[in-house]
C-alpha cells in the first residue's frame, strides 16, 4: 500500500495559517482563500486533505465550519477535520458539511467512552488525534499537558473501535526537524493504522516514513514544508511512491 501524502490546512478566522508548535502567538498567514488552497492540493494529486479548525481547538467549539463546507463542496478528495469536536452533536454537525472523517483529540483522552459511542454511530469515520510531547498527551489545542502516555491512549482508542490514529509529536510540529521515528514505530504496535504528523522537512523524511508502511504507517501529513516551499506536493507524492516501488523490487 502506497503511503498517502496528506496536505494540511489549518484554519483560523477563515484564513489558512500555520503555527509553530501550536502556539497561538506564533502565526503565519499563508492564504486568505483556503478553498483555493484546497483545490490546488487536489490538482497536484492529493487524494486526502487534513483540516484543523484552530479556533475550535482553542475554544472547544468549531468556528470555521462554513469554510470547511465550502472546501468540501469544491473538491472530491476525502477530507478529515479536527479541532474542538468534543460531543456527538458537534460530530454530526461536522460530518453534515460533507467531510469524510472527524478527528477526536481532547475527548479521546478525557472521555474515551464518547469515542466508543461515536465509533458505533459513525463506523469508519472516527479518527483519534493523539498529540504528544515527551511521550505524554497534550489536549485543548496543546495548551494542557496530561500525565497519560500517548501509547496507552492509542491502545485505548483502538480497543474503543478507532481504526486510524493521527500521531503528532508537538516538539517537531512546524519546526522542520524531521519526524520522531521511534515514537511512530511505537504507535504501530497498537494495531491501529497510523498517520504521521509533525516535523517533515525533506523528501528524505517522506521516504523514511514510507519505509514504515509495512508496519502500519499509512499516511503522512505535511504542512509547513509545503507552504515554505521546501518541496512541492507533486514531489512529495512521487517520493512516497518511489520509495515503496524501490522496496518492492528488492
Amino acid at each position: 500500500m502506497t503511503l498517502q501524502v496528506i496536505p494540511a490546512i489549518d484554519l483560523r478566522a477563515g484564513r489558512c495559517v500555520r503555527l509553530v508548535q501550536g502556539q497561538s502567538d506564533q502565526e503565519t498567514v499563508y492564504s486568505y482563500e483556503p478553498v483555493e488552497v484546497a483545490k490546488g492540493f487536489e490538482q497536484a494529486g492529493a487524494t486526502r486533505l487534513h483540516i484543523v479548525d484552530l479556533d475550535g481547538a482553542f475554544t472547544g467549539r468549531p468556528a470555521n465550519l462554513d469554510v470547511v463546507r465550502s472546501i468540501a463542496e469544491a473538491v472530491t478528495m476525502s477530507i478529515e477535520v479536527g479541532g474542538g469536536i468534543r460531543d456527538l452533536r458537534t460530530i454530526e454537525a461536522v460530518l453534515s458539511t460533507g467531510v469524510d472523517y472527524v478527528i477526536l483529540g481532547t475527548v479521546a483522552c478525557e472521555e474515551p467512552e464518547l469515542v466508543a459511542d461515536a465509533c458505533r454511530l459513525y463506523p469508519g469515520q472516527i479518527i483519534a488525534g493523539i498529540d504528544a510531547q515527551d511521550g505524554r498527551v497534550a489536549v485543548r489545542g496543546w495548551v494542557d499537558r496530561t500525565d497519560m502516555e500517548a501509547l496507552e491512549l492509542a491502545r485505548m482508542m483502538f480497543s474503543s473501535g478507532v481504526k486510524e490514529i493521527i500521531f503528532t509529536d508537538i516538539a517537531r510540529d512546524g519546526m522542520l526537524t524531521g519526524p520522531n521515528l521511534g515514537a511512530l514505530q511505537g504507535m504501530t504496535t497498537t494495531g491501529a493504522k497510523i498517520i504521521a504528523s509533525g516535523g517533515v522537512a525533506t523528501l528524505g523524511d517522506i521516504r523514511t516514513i514510507a519505509a514504515l508502511s509495512d508496519t502500519g504507517v499509512v499516511g503522512v501529513i505535511i504542512g509547513k514544508a509545503l507552504y515554505s516551499g521546501r518541496f512541492s506536493l507533486e514531489e512529495a507524492i512521487e517520493a512516497a511512491c518511489s520509495a515503496q516501488s524501490g522496496r518492492a523490487t528488492h
